[in-house]
């Protein structure tokens, strides 16, 4: 009876220590019941970048008031078509070219800054009772996640705010095989300089990091771990040596039948 429960009792073993090993290592925010959050208060707003698209509206009590200042002053109703007519594009040194009043420095400016700017440089065109209303979309906000997930690809942002483990969760989460110690963010600032950073999405710390939240143009690797990796390599070598020893047996057979007649 002994010398049956004794592998029974190590098989349980095993089993309870992958499964551990298992839940550390695709388990996220693992000590998040230990973290102080209160640091992380305060909401997120995307800065303007060159190469960015902004679509700008000028609204006013008269609506001929604003026409000088729109992009786009036919009546179509398609919002799509009115939206890229009306679309600025921001140049390498983080300026656009506004309507009267000409160049303007948006690099590096919220929405609501670049709003501010653009009324104050309008409203003096104005009858001293207009307060025009500035409305400023992005419409190049986009990310890309690719490597070990379900579903790589580009993401446009339309709220224009998106967390790490969102821009994940739109490419389908990591697959089986991702690594989740090491998430490679890739980022371009303002000025073209690149940076690469890794992440630990099991390590709840994320949360307060300042590339939890995600800029235009980040780029998401996932890198495959070692599992996937060592199964690669076996599945290659693997499929040569079956063809080596198919071929083998051939041969051998073919030796064997002539031999015998």
């Amino acid at each position: 009876m002994k010398k049956l429960l004794m592998p029974i009792v190590l098989l349980v073993a095993v089993f309870t220590l992958f499964s551990c090993g298992g839940i550390k290592q695709f388990a996220y925010y693992q000590n998040i019941d230990t973290l102080d959050l209160s640091s992380s208060k305060g909401l997120f707003d995307a800065k303007i970048m060159p190469k960015d698209g902004l679509v700008i509206t000028v609204n006013t009590t008269d609506p001929r008031a604003a026409v000088p200042f729109n992009l786009n002053t036919g009546n179509n109703n398609n919002y799509s078509a009115n939206a890229k007519e009306s679309t600025y594009l921001v140049d390498n040194n983080g300026y656009i070219n506004f309507p009267i009043i000409g160049l303007v420095k948006v690099s590096g400016l919220t929405k609501r800054e670049c709003e501010a700017v653009i009324h104050d440089r309008i409203k003096p065109y104005m009858a001293e009772k207009e307060n025009p209303i500035i409305t400023v979309r992005m419409s190049s906000f986009r990310v890309c996640v690719y490597g070990e997930v379900n579903k790589p690809g580009e993401f446009v942002v339309e709220t224009e705010k998106i967390s790490l483990p969102e821009a994940l969760a739109q490419a389908g989460d990591l697959t089986i095989y991702g690594k989740r110690q090491n998430v490679l963010l890739i980022r371009e600032d303002g000025e073209g300089r690149k940076s690469a950073h890794r992440l630990d999405l099991t390590d709840a710390n994320i949360i307060k990091s300042p590339y939890y939240y995600l800029q235009q143009n980040d780029q998401i690797y996932v890198e495959p771990n070692k599992t996937k990796k060592r199964n690669s390599v076996i599945g290659s070598s693997t499929s040569i040596w079956i063809a080596s020893i198919s071929s083998l047996t051939s041969i051998t057979s073919l030796i064997v039948m002539l031999v015998r007649l």
